[in-house]
Order: structure tokens, then sequence, then C-alpha cells
């Protein structure tokens, strides 16, 4: 049966409106991406569907209750592994039985499922989870594992109907080849919320959701994009030509009024030579005459420049929003960073094998390792919040800008306007620092939001626009993970803004497609 959507309509407890007559279709086996801004309700969308929420109206069909991994998995913190696994009920079972216990409902929770300890450990062990207990708590765990136990158990019950909320995120680059290959193997239909963008090529179908509702595209995420754009170079000739119109109109419109100015000039001349009663009466219908055209092309040009209006608001959203990251000053070639022989020691484990190499001014290096190989720690060390235990460290005197995936730069106890103005080193004016926040795309109504209150995507942009204002242009910014909370759109704007800066580059990411786009010249592994 797949997934059917009927006038779906969900009001949040506050009495404000997400969804109203949503509207779709998932065949058997279809592989969709949910795709949408940030706020535009995804992450509910999924819920509703996996009944963790109740629809206000409408219709969800389904043949079984859907299989469904949450973005934030600190609820299940109380969880063990097994019941993750959904197999904690026969382990108990096993174990009662082997322990002598003939109860028959021990052998019906079991259920014949005599191979259920050995199912376990082979599924941990694909994740690579087999160190880990069955009988620990999820909350004892990092959000990579977290997440890894939950495909694992996707694995284990083989569930037909898939709701995935950003299952890629904290999975280094080993784990996300795994993930994609289940995807590809699997028969499930599923429906996923991501910003990778590998992950969302692997679907065949992509629904975009906005205040609007959902629109169906019938393939992946790059045909999707393609529509996109096919559409903004529509808009545009839809724009050129209302620009067109809107100057032949505005030139009738001149031309009538000159024609208005010399047909009273004429009937003060004429008034002299005819009776005043006749000459005031082909006057009068004269002006009617004229004022009626005159009015009507002037209702044409107010509705040719509101529709101009919709159009570029319309561009505006489909196009990628370009803030320039201020570029230092080139120096090619200079030694920034030397590091010899480096560790780091967590409790009594040394994190990586003599670690040296150097970084040169104008560099673009990407530092990579699985989860928990002390890639930030790395970062730290080179930000001097941390000193190595082993080996040496040279550096030029430097400058730099770190983006982490929380953009913990933000204070969220500050509004927006005092964020950027904490930053304001041009000493810029009340003026000036609206303006850049207006160009970053945000509304007057967001200056005295809290930044708490902002989402991933607005944290990346604010970010940037106290970049911006700060009158520092970097010799090196530094990226830890910055995609992992953005939306697509927002990841296309950080995309843009770091591929077009020209200073130094030090980043972690999991995301291929984000590193394949921005550029690298060389990766730094740590095993």
């Amino acid at each position: 049966m797949g997934l059917i959507i009927k006038s779906l309509h969900y009001v949040h407890p506050d009495n404000t409106e997400l969804f109203h007559d949503l509207n779709f279709i998932l065949n058997d086996g279809e592989k969709a991406a949910l795709v949408g801004i940030n706020g535009a309700g995804k992450s509910t969308l999924l819920r509703l569907l996996s009944r963790q929420l109740e629809l206000t109206s409408g219709e969800i069909i389904h043949s079984e209750i859907p299989w469904y991994v949450p973005q934030h998995l600190g609820e299940y913190d109380g969880c063990s592994v097994a019941q993750v696994l959904g197999a904690d009920k026969k382990l108990r079972a096993l174990q009662a039985i082997l322990n002598g216990d003939t109860d028959a409902l021990h052998f019906t929770a079991l259920d014949d499922d005599w191979e259920i300890e050995n199912k376990v450990k082979q599924v941990l062990e694909k994740w690579d989870l087999g160190k880990i207990d069955e009988n620990r708590l999820l909350g004892s765990l990092s959000g990579g594992q977290k997440t890894k136990v939950f495909l694992a158990a996707m694995d284990m019950n083989s569930p037909d109907l898939i709701l995935l909320d950003e299952p890629s995120n904290h999975l280094d680059i080993k784990t996300r080849m795994k993930l994609y290959a289940m995807i590809r193997q699997k028969k499930s239909t599923m429906l996923i919320v991501s910003h990778d963008r590998t992950l969302l090529n692997l679907m065949n179908k992509t629904l975009e959701l906005s205040e609007k509702g959902i629109e169906t595209f019938g393939g992946n995420f790059d045909f999707y994009q393609q529509k996109k754009q096919e559409q903004v170079s529509a808009l545009r000739a839809r724009l050129n030509e209302q620009s067109k119109t809107l100057k032949i109109s505005e030139k009738k419109a001149s031309d009538m009024a000159g024609h208005r100015a010399q047909q009273e000039s004429r009937s003060a001349a004429m008034s002299g030579s005819i009776p005043r009663i006749i000459a005031g009466g082909l006057k009068n219908k004269a002006e009617r005459s004229t004022a009626r055209m005159l009015n009507a092309h002037e209702e044409k040009i107010a509705s040719l420049l509101h529709n101009m209006e919709e159009t570029k608001a319309q561009i505006q959203e489909y196009e990628v929003l370009k803030i320039d990251i201020t570029n230092p000053e080139p120096n090619p070639g200079s030694l920034l960073i030397d590091m010899a022989n480096i560790n780091f020691k967590y409790s009594d484990r040394l994190l990586w094998n003599n670690l040296s190499f150097q970084l040169k001014s104008g560099e673009r290096v990407q530092i990579q390792g699985e989860n928990g190989s002390g890639k930030t720690t790395l970062l730290k060390i080179i930000t001097r919040e941390l000193p190595p235990v082993e080996g040496s460290y040279h550096s030029a005197a430097f400058s730099y800008f770190y983006l982490d995936q929380d953009y913990s730069m933000i204070n969220p106890k500050r509004s927006v306007y005092e964020q950027i103005e904490e930053y304001n080193k041009r000493g810029l004016d009340e003026q000036e620092l609206k303006e850049i926040l207006v160009r970053c795309q945000f509304t007057p109504a967001d200056f005295d939001k809290r930044c708490a209150g902002l989402s991933g995507g607005e944290r990346m942009k604010l970010s940037l626009a106290c970049l911006l204002v700060s009158n520092q242009a970097p010799d090196l910014l530094i990226l830890d993970e910055p995609t992992n909370n953005l939306d697509i759109k927002s990841l296309e704007v950080l995309t843009l803004a770091v591929k077009n800066f020209r200073g130094t580059l030090l980043v972690i990411s999991h995301d291929d497609y984000f590193i394949d786009e921005i550029g690298i010249d060389y990766r730094i592994s740590l095993t």
C-alpha cells in the first residue's frame, strides 16, 4: 500500500496552523526525500505520520505503523540497546529457558527464535557496535552510536515503511557508506528528511514542503534542483517581460499627461473664439476622457509593479543568498602552522601516532577520521585552547574565525541585533547594521528576536553577518561539521560563501558533496 496522505490538517497546541490540506502518495517501494526550509514542518510531519502527534483532521493510510528514526534521540536515553533493537523480551526469555525455567510464557515470547543472540551480535558488529553490551542504556552512547543502534534495528526488523529524520548526522564517512548501501538494497517504502545531498540523490522522488503545501517532483535531488533552476529562469524571463511592459505603460502615461496639458492650452485659446458654454462642454468632455485613460494606465502601472514585486520575491525564494566573507591579504605559501610528532591523551589513551603536518597560507585542508579519532581536539590544539601532551607546535601569528555545527559563537541570550552589534568592530551605525541583516534575509521583525529561537540556517547567516561587520578578514577559516543543522537552502548559502573565500581553510565534515563543492587541496587523516 505504501503511504497515502489525504487532506492532512495540523494546528499546534498554541493554535498556530502549520499544515492545511496536505495530500501526497508514496507507492510501495518508493523512496522519497522531504525537503523544505527550516521551519516548514518537515520533522513535525514525520512525527504526525509516525503517530507521535495527533492530527487535527485528515487521514493517514498505511499498511503498518512506520519505523521512525527521529533526528534527536535523547528521548530514548533510558532505553537499552536491546529494547531499541526490539530483542529485549526474546533475549530475557531465552536466558530464562537456558537457566532451566520452562514456563510456557518464555517459549511464547521467544517464538522459536533460538538464534536471537547471534542475530543481535551480527547486526551490532555490522554497524561497528560489537563492543557495546545489549543491556547498555542509550544515554551512555555518543550521538553517532545512538544513530547506529537505530540503523542496526532497521536491519534487524526489516520494516516495510521507514521514516528517517537526518539519519546521517553524527555519522563518519565509513558509516555513511553503510547507510547509503542499506538504503539502496532495501525494498521498503521510505520518506527521508536530510541535508545530505548524496543521500537525497538515492531517492526516486522529491517532495517539497512549503507554506503552499507539498509539490511533488518525480526524481532525485539533482533532478529537483534542475527543475527549480528552470523555474528561476522562467521567472527571470517573466520579470524581463514585465519590466518591458512597465516601461511602455509609463511612456504612454507620460505622453498622455503631456497631451492633456496641450489640450488644456488649446482649450484656453479656443475659449475666446466660440461661445463660452460650448467651449466649456468640449473642455469638460476632453478632460474626462483623458482622465479616464490616464487613470487606466496608472492602475495598469500599479498592477505591473505589484506583479513584479511578487516575481522578485519568488526569484529570491529559489535563488541562493550570496554572503561574501572578507578575504585576507594574499600571502601564498607562507607557513602558518608547523606540527611535529604531536599527540593528545584522553584518560590513558593516546589519540594519534606522532601526528605531523604543515599548513601554508591559502591551502584548503580537510581533517578526516572516524568518530572519536580526535578531529575537534586537533582544532582546539591549533587554536591553542588545548596544549599537546607530546610533540611541538609552532605557528605564525594568525587570525581565525571558527564555525562549529551549533554556531556557538551566537549568544542565545542576545537579540539578533544585539548579536551583530557585539561584533561591530567597523563602527557601522545602526541603519548600516540593519541593512546588512536585511541583506542576510532577516526582516525588521527579526531584529528583536532572541537568538535562542533561531534555526540552524538563521544562526549560520547571523554568524556570517557578524564576520562581515567584525573588520576582521580571517587568515584561517575553521569549520567543524558546519552543515549538520542546516536545511538545503542554508547549506547552499554556506557552500557558496566558503567556496568564494580565498583565505586558508581547515574543515571537518562528513558531507562529501559539501567537500567536493568547496574544493580541498589535501586531507589530514587521523587514525
